[in-house]
């Protein structure tokens, strides 16, 4: 084979690449594809993935994202029913479900977010506006989102979109007006916090005065008691004194004079100025040996001094001798 029949050859095989390769595109699976021919459709909508053929450099193929896509609005202030303003931020998600109407209505994903946000956004303000703070914040939320929802799903219908769901991320006062809020709580738990601590002051003066006089009591009724036992203890102790005082007054005598030299005889700072004659110190000498002396009988007595008389004086009435 000469060099010119082998490049004859190679051309008509490139060519025939060239061909195939115009001839066939690949739906994947998160794709649908359109194919135009000279601006008109000339099939139905490919929806399965898979190998497909086209008429070469005549037919034109464009696809179509069939996921659920995510989109993004930006915040805006609303007035609720109450004429309170509400910043809102929302987002949505949704679908394409016919691509011809929706190529044809708004061509291409970000075409289709830009008609969605200008949607959504009418919807939420006109939605909102027939609710209350409450209802928006906390009740009814809910509910009002699947309302939004529902006339943005009527809206988009024509399309070729399906509404999967619109949230309400955030619903909230304007920052000035939360900071008003804000200080106006604070104020009142600051109240409210106040009043609890004078309550609780007048509560503890109120226990403290009830403690005190029962302490009062508590300690008269003590005191009484203490005087009671001492008085009784006195008076038990006085006949105690008395009984032994009858049953043996020396000892009794002498037991009282040791008490007295206790009391009074106290190292470093007793001074006393008495006779050591005196009767207080009459038990420091040898005071049995006295009695005992005097208690003898008359045969062992001791001698008189001379001329003096031992003999016992007449009985009353007897004669003297």
């Amino acid at each position: 084979m000469n060099s010119t029949t082998r490049l004859v050859a190679i051309i008509v095989a490139l060519i025939a690449v060239v061909l195939i390769y115009s001839s066939t595109f690949v739906v994947q699976q998160t794709s649908q594809a359109l194919v135009f021919r000279f601006g008109k459709v000339a099939r139905a909508p490919i929806t399965q993935p898979g190998l497909y053929f086209k008429a070469p450099f005549i037919d034109v193929v464009v696809d179509v994202d069939k996921r659920i896509l995510d989109l993004e609005l930006p915040s805006q202030e609303v007035i609720a029913s109450d004429q309170k303003r509400l910043v809102v931020d929302a987002f949505t998600r949704y679908r394409v479900t016919d691509p011809l109407r929706f190529y044809q209505s708004v061509g291409t994903v970000s075409g289709a977010n830009a008609r969605l946000t200008s949607i959504v956004n009418s919807t939420v303000r006109t939605v909102l506006a027939d609710a209350s703070f409450t209802a928006v914040v906390r009740t009814d939320r809910q509910a009002l989102m699947h309302k939004i929802r529902d006339d943005v799903n009527r809206q988009a219908a024509g399309l070729g979109m399906e509404i999967v769901d619109v949230r309400l991320r955030r619903a909230d006062l304007p920052e000035q007006n939360s900071q008003a809020v804000f200080q106006r709580m604070q104020t009142e738990r600051q109240r409210e916090a106040a009043d609890i601590r004078a309550n609780g002051s007048q509560m503890a003066q109120t226990i403290k005065a009830k403690a005190d006089r029962d302490v009062v009591v508590l300690r008269a009724d003590a005191t009484r008691r203490a005087d009671e036992l001492r008085g009784s203890g006195e008076a038990e102790k006085n006949r105690i004194l008395a009984d032994a005082f009858n049953r043996d007054p020396d000892f009794f005598s002498f037991y009282r004079s040791m008490q007295a030299y206790e009391a009074s005889l106290r190292g470093g700072d007793t001074r006393m100025v008495l006779s050591p004659d005196s009767d207080f110190f009459r038990y420091f000498g040898d005071p049995v040996a006295k009695k005992d002396q005097q208690r003898l009988p008359a045969t062992l007595a001791p001698s008189p001094a001379p001329g003096v008389s031992t003999a016992a004086p007449p009985a009353p009435g007897e004669a003297k001798p």
